[in-house]
């Protein structure tokens, strides 16, 4: 039986979890070479096979922090007394000293130390994050590189069933997570700037690892048990930092997303048009991947076409439905955006999609795209549909600028500006405001007065246009979304105007509710 199943086998009669008998049997049918987690999972199916699925998802809990306490003290060399006695009953003259080791690991589950990952399915289960900590930055001095890679990837996916967004690991820093848009400390261990190396390059192949030695930066995918992170790495003064985004495992809708019914109709209606430009903006970490995914899908199952979409990295993998979908990864399948999206044009495709459009060439080769009967859909960081504009027009020479902008007002079928806010239920939902293209929009971008758009955005809600207070004050009235959120995100003052009136109307009927209650 090997060191680490001996530990685990120590604890679980401890706990008065088995058996020794059982435990025995167990050892017998497996094996004496069985690996810890083969061992685990096979007792935790056997125990949880006739429980109910509140009590299997105690004893998923119980289950790994046995687990994780057996790997902690199997790190130290020492064997447990059970073993130590069935070995050598008699003890030898004078042992020398041992290492300090707990006889039971009651304690640490009583005091929420541990938190539960291990699952029926061997997938990472919820932990209380913010409340225990994770004990495998305690222990990582310990792990060789295998075991370190094998606890990156255990950790990754307790945070995504932990609702995080993002994982940061740098060095001279306490890990921490970005979770509905707030930093949460995930242990108190400082991360020393070897072990940040070793943390963020675990995972990366030796030819990875020798590009990111090269070029000190690197953005990749990763991939195991069905999900998928994007993961950024860099040298920093203090040594070498990582950020995983997590990325969500299903295309979710537009309403699934939080854009209001009518909102989705506009947005449909602007994925069906044959060619043309179409761009989803926000700040970074605004939700734009997602929808983006999202309007991917919407073709794929409505249209019959062939879809080529250049990423850095592939984060959502789209496949084919009605369309043909060919996803291409920068540094991977193609050097550049610029040089991908010019290649593009020769694989006969209808729609493009460009992940990221932050340079003059990939600019003005998506505009060319969108003109000779390509619809491109791209995104870029952006706050709100004006910004977008000048953005767009200002990375060219001022020479080109009145041309470009010419195409633009032509090429352009509309612009969603998406950003994220706290909700009611102490969740995120979408903010957003919509332009849909017309003559007026048109005249406007051709004239060069995109301050004229806010003002045109407001008066077009026939064609389909909503400014970003507009869909506050929507989503307060149905109770997405708290006065104080809508508040702190509107700079309009009449649509502010019209927020205090509805919340006087709601404190209104709170007090008339209140009084006739009292009544009765």
């Amino acid at each position: 039986m090997q060191l680490d199943v001996q530990w685990f086998v120590s604890a679980l009669l401890d706990n008065e979890m088995i058996t020794l008998e059982e435990a025995v049997n167990l050892d017998n049918e497996l094996g004496s070479n069985a690996p810890l987690q083969t061992y685990a999972q096979t007792l935790l199916e056997r125990m949880a096979a006739n429980m109910s699925e509140e009590d299997a998802n105690n004893l998923v809990g119980m289950i790994q922090q046995v687990y994780d306490f057996a790997a902690e003290q199997a790190a130290t060399g020492v064997v447990p007394d059970i073993f130590i006695q069935e070995v050598e009953p008699e003890p030898a003259p004078e042992p020398a000293p041992e290492p300090k080791r707990p006889k039971t690991v009651a304690k640490k589950i009583a005091a929420g130390k541990l938190p539960g990952s291990f699952s029926k399915d061997g997938i990472a289960a919820t932990a209380d994050v913010a409340g225990n900590g994770f004990p495998c930055f305690d222990i990582m001095t310990n792990l060789n590189d295998q075991q370190l890679g094998e606890m990156m990837k255990s950790l990754l996916l307790q945070l995504n069933d932990y609702g995080a967004s993002d994982l940061h690991i740098s060095a001279n820093s306490r890990p921490f997570v970005r979770r509905n848009l707030n930093i949460e400390r995930i242990s108190d261990v400082l991360i020393t700037p070897e072990y940040a190396e070793r943390l963020n390059t675990v995972l990366l192949t030796e030819e990875q690892k020798k590009k990111f030695k090269e070029e000190l930066e690197m953005n990749f995918a990763l991939e195991f048990r069905k999900s998928r992170f994007r993961a950024s790495l860099m040298h920093q003064k203090d040594g070498v930092s990582g950020s995983y985004r997590i990325v969500p495992e299903e295309i979710r809708t537009l309403e699934e997303l939080g854009f209001l019914p009518k909102d989705v109709d506009t947005i449909k209606r602007l994925v069906d048009f044959p060619n043309g430009l179409l761009l989803v903006t926000g700040p970074i970490g605004s939700g734009k991947t997602t929808t983006l995914a999202a309007l991917v899908d919407i073709a794929n199952r409505k249209r019959e076409d062939h879809i080529i979409t250049v990423e850095d990295p592939i984060e959502i993998l789209q496949e084919s439905k009605k369309c043909q979908v060919t996803q291409r990864q920068v540094g991977i399948h193609t050097n550049s955006y610029s040089r991908a999206l010019r290649a593009s044009l020769r694989e006969d495709p209808d729609i493009i999609i460009i992940g990221e459009m932050f340079d003059l060439e990939t600019i003005e080769n998506a505009i060319t795209a969108a003109e000779t009967g390509h619809l491109v859909i791209g995104t870029l960081h952006t706050c709100d549909a004006a910004n977008t504009m000048n953005r767009l027009l200002d990375v060219f020479p001022p020479n080109q600028q009145s041309q470009i902008r010419a195409m633009t007002a032509g090429s352009l079928r509309g612009i969603i500006c998406q950003r994220l806010v706290p909700s009611s239920d102490g969740n995120l939902t979408i903010a957003y405001e919509i332009l849909v293209n017309n003559m007026a929009v048109a005249s406007i971008i051709a004239d060069g007065k995109t301050f004229q758009l806010k003002g045109t955005m407001q008066i077009g809600q026939k064609s389909g246009m909503c400014t970003l207070e507009n869909t506050l004050l929507e989503k307060y009235k149905i109770g997405t979304i708290t006065y104080e959120t809508a508040l702190a995100n509107m700079a309009d003052p009449i649509v502010i105007q019209l927020l205090n009136t509805e919340m006087a109307k709601r404190e209104a009927q709170k007090l008339s509710a209140a009084a006739q209650a009292r009544q009765h």
